[in-house]
């Protein structure tokens, strides 16, 4: 899964964002367009980490309780919450992916998704510079990633905080 926190497909440390006196490396922004591949939601274990607040609105939307949500769908690691995985053909996929009969991915929780999803491909640790968007694209692989509209800076930016 890779919509989880690295340590995943990468064992790459932070290190600085590659900026220049005219900003980071995509002050031009960056193409994304999701394909539904689900190889963010897939592969080798990994986190996906969720506040107090996104378990409740999980929960809700699958209608039980917050027990019984974190008793089912979640599991602890380091005294943190994050999302179950289950055994695929495809690797670890998070216990809210769906594929369908033409092979499209989707989330069974979309709307109420932890932002760590939602944010995906704008983690800070993938546009620390140029050659770690690529790395990422090819290892995850995300055919998204350098496909589709124009994201705005403003909008990376955004989905970094």
């Amino acid at each position: 899964m890779t919509c989880w926190s690295w340590g995943r497909h990468l064992q790459v440390g932070m290190g600085g964002m590659a900026e220049s006196p005219s900003g980071p490396w995509y002050r031009d922004g960056l193409r994304f367009e999701c394909s539904r591949c689900g190889n963010c939601c897939t592969g080798p274990s990994g986190a996906v980490w969720f506040t107090a607040e996104e378990g409740q609105a999980m929960a809700a939307m699958l209608g039980v309780s917050e027990a019984t949500f974190h008793r089912t769908y979640a599991r602890q690691i380091n005294g943190r919450w994050s999302l179950r995985e289950h055994a695929s053909p495809q690797g670890l996929d998070c216990v809210f992916l769906t594929r369908d009969t033409s092979g499209k991915s989707g989330c069974r929780l979309y709307a109420a998704r932890p932002r760590q999803c939602g944010t995906w491909p704008f983690w800070a640790e993938n546009v620390v510079s140029p050659q770690m968007w690529e790395a990422v694209k090819r290892q995850t692989p995300c055919p998204g990633m350098g496909s589709g509209p124009l994201v705005t800076i403003e909008e990376i930016v955004a989905r970094l905080t």
